[in-house]
């Protein structure tokens, strides 16, 4: 009869007294849990663009995937009497048609509201372009990766209204965990192109979000 020679590893274990023949197979390692996600925290009330009669978007738009935050201002004086929808018409109408800038350069249509969040003066926000597309600028970067959020109002000359920064808040936190987007890549617009974007009173506030975010 032919004895089959032990297995080396169990062999090895014999020798130190630690197997036998028969014994039970000692238990594999159990590998800790991993540690649970942290939960998605709820988004502001958010107006869709079919609440609002936006028009469908007026040619190509480029896919991109969001990477990044970045917080714009409309750079127009807030605008008490009118109804949310009325701006959001008003914007889209701008952005879709040959309309001159303030500086008096001519911007050529673009296929949509270049944001992709609006945020009034009453802290309602709005969906503004389809958040799937990059968005446009008149400044000299490329917004593909930006999740754009604007802010109605020009603060460079006056202030974010507190309902306005309260809807910031919970749209940027929410956002950040929505999309991944580290607090490290939270900014505004003069991070990436050379602009008073989003204003001198507003600029200082923004730390303040990131830090929310670093802190979840």
């Amino acid at each position: 009869m032919t004895l089959r020679p032990l297995a080396l590893p169990c062999l090895a274990a014999l020798l130190a007294g630690a197997c036998a023949p028969g014994s039970p197979a000692a238990p594999a390692p159990v590998a800790a849990p991993a540690p649970a996600a942290a939960p998605v925290p709820p988004p502001p009330p958010i107006v869709p663009r079919e609440a609002w009669g936006a028009r469908p978007a007026a040619g190509p738009m480029r896919p991109h995937t969001i990477s990044r935050i970045t917080i714009h201002h409309t750079a127009g004086l807030q605008r008490p009497g009118r109804t949310l929808a009325d701006k959001l018409r008003a914007l889209q109408e701008f952005s879709q048609t040959r309309s001159p800038l303030g500086d008096g350069r001519i911007k050529e249509p673009w296929p949509d509201i270049p944001y992709h969040f609006y945020v009034d003066l009453e802290g309602q926000v709005a969906e503004a372009r389809d958040v799937g597309y990059a968005g446009d600028s008149n400044t000299a970067y490329d917004p593909a990766g930006h999740l754009l959020i604007v802010l109605e109002g020009n603060f460079e000359d006056e202030f974010a209204t507190a309902p306005q920064m309260e809807a910031l808040r919970r749209l940027v936190v929410w956002a950040a965990a929505r999309w991944g987007v580290p607090a490290s890549r939270i900014g505004d617009h003069n991070d990436f192109a050379q602009t008073a974007c989003p204003g001198r009173r507003l600029e200082p506030l923004l730390p303040g979000i990131t830090q929310l975010v670093r802190g979840r």
